[in-house]
């Protein structure tokens, strides 16, 4: 071969590390990678990205809500433990104690002790002990009987007759405008004090019992 040219490839003849099928002649050869990116179909290749994107966002959380969705399905269908039952109601919640009569004192030691019947009852719940008596005035004492502690049902009263003896008579009031008794009571909820205000009648019994007992020679 003689003269001076460019070679002429032959037929058949490829570049280095090339194949027929990346040939402008093959058909199905892949584009170059920056094709999409900077040709006229890079709009048309990121809104395909764009939605397919959202696609693949949207079919997780769908994924995700049908997993939570059965889940919480399978609790429902679970059997669930009973509710606790309620506490029961505080003792001073349901008891009463209310005045009835003035009694005789028992064995009583001149005109310085005397004595009242009040009536204690439970309305509901469980059973209340009253496990104290008492009263506000430092001039006198208090015995009870029946004696604390004493129980009492729900449904049902008991009458306690209340004994007040005179200490000291400068220490007692006058006129008993709102007396109250002390009453502690327990039952499975708690222990309370509370104090009971019987009303006017009863007040107006006690100052006639001071008057007595304590009268202006005695105070």
């Amino acid at each position: 071969m003689s003269g001076v040219g460019p070679v002429e490839p032959g037929e058949g003849t490829r570049a280095w590390g090339t194949s027929d099928r990346d040939t402008p002649d093959n058909p199905d050869a892949p584009s170059r990678p920056g094709a999409l990116t900077h040709g006229p179909l890079a709009p048309l290749a990121r809104l395909y990205r764009r939605r397919r994107r959202a696609a693949l966002t949207a079919l997780t959380l769908a994924l995700l809500l049908a997993g939570g969705g059965y889940l919480s399905a399978i609790r429902q269908d679970a059997p669930q433990p009973p509710p606790p039952p309620p506490a029961p109601p505080y003792p001073s919640l349901v008891t009463d104690v209310s005045y009835l009569d003035e009694v005789a004192a028992p064995h009583a030691a001149g005109n310085r002790t005397f004595s009242f019947a009040v009536l204690v009852s439970v309305r509901t719940g469980p059973p209340v002990t009253v496990t104290g008596i008492d009263q506000p005035y430092a001039g006198l004492s208090l015995t009870s009987e029946p004696r604390a502690p004493f129980l009492v049902r729900a449904g049902s009263a008991h009458k306690v007759v209340i004994t007040m003896h005179v200490k000291e008579c400068g220490k007692v009031p006058g006129n008993a405008g709102l007396p109250f008794l002390d009453v502690t009571l327990r039952n499975e909820r708690a222990i309370q004090v509370h104090g009971f205000i019987l009303g006017p009648r009863y007040a107006q019994s006690l100052s006639q019992a001071l008057e007595v007992a304590c009268g202006n020679g005695s105070r």
